[in-house]
């Protein structure tokens, strides 16, 4: 039998603060010590150094910022959900397919997205 493609996940720490300041959701600036898992659908191994170096541009353009300073989050509370929608639609900017995002900002918190896209799938 042969195989058309394969589910590949990558999981990176990162660590990042951010303040909670809109109606109904205010909290004083403060840090954690996340995670990201994303998993993709690969159609060979090949692929794989791509979907690591996207993984890890992301990783770095977060670790060791204040999230609400990043552009993708303006005028949003940076939540684990809000961040783990980024990270998706990065993925799929950089012509992988991302099946699902989870990321954790504590132990017992986990934001996931699922879905399935396509490469030809065109993100804003």
């Amino acid at each position: 039998m042969k195989v058309d493609s394969f589910l590949l996940t990558l999981r990176r720490p990162f660590v990042a603060d951010h303040f909670h300041d809109l109606p109904g959701f205010i909290e004083a600036r403060h840090g954690h010590n996340w995670e990201i898992a994303a998993t993709v659908s690969l159609g060979d191994e090949a692929q794989t150094l791509s979907f690591e170096a996207a993984l890890d541009a992301w990783v770095d353009a977060v670790d060791y910022t204040l999230l609400n300073e990043q552009a993708w989050l303006a005028g949003r509370n940076p939540t684990a959900e809000l961040l783990a929608q980024w990270a998706f639609e990065h993925l799929i900017k950089a012509s992988l397919n991302p099946v699902s995002v989870r990321v954790r900002e504590k132990a017992n918190y986990w934001a996931q997205v699922r879905g399935f896209t396509s490469p030809s799938r065109s993100v804003a």
